[in-house]
C-alpha cells in the first residue's frame, strides 16, 4: 500500500526558512510525478510546486526564487526547502505522488509564518 508522509512545519517568522519533506512508503518514487500543493482557510487548494519524473521542476509564480523542489531517490523522499517566507504562505502544505493514474495525498503539515 501506498503512503506519502509529510513533515517539517511549523511556526517561523517571517524572512524565515523552513524545509518539508515528504517520504513515501510502499513503493518507489524517483520515477512519478510528484508535487506540493496547499491551502489556506477559505481558499482553494493550490500547486507550489512540481517535480516530473525526469527532474523537471515547476513552481508557481508566487513562490519562485524562494522555493526549492528537490528529492533524494535513495530516501524515497521529496523535500520542499522554503525561503524568505511570507505571512501569505501560511497554509496546509501537501504532498501528492501521481502513480499508474493514481494520486496519493499526505495529510498535510501546517505552515505558519507569524511574527
Amino acid at each position: 500500500q501506498v503512503q506519502v508522509v509529510e513533515s517539517g512545519g511549523g511556526l517561523v517568522q517571517p524572512g524565515g526558512s523552513l524545509r518539508l519533506s515528504c517520504v513515501t512508503f510502499g513503493s518507489t518514487n524517483i520515477l512519478y510525478p510528484m508535487g506540493w500543493y496547499r491551502q489556506a482557510p477559505g481558499k482553494q487548494r493550490e500547486r507550489v510546486a512540481g517535480i516530473s519524473g525526469g527532474g523537471i521542476t515547476d513552481y508557481v509564480d508566487s513562490v519562485k526564487g524562494r522555493f526549492t523542489i528537490s528529492r533524494d531517490g535513495a530516501k524515497n523522499t521529496m523535500y520542499l526547502q522554503m525561503n524568505s517566507l511570507k505571512p501569505e504562505d501560511t497554509a496546509i502544505y501537501y504532498c501528492k505522488m501521481r502513480k499508474m493514474g493514481v494520486d496519493y495525498w499526505g495529510q498535510g503539515t501546517q505552515v505558519t509564518v507569524s511574527s
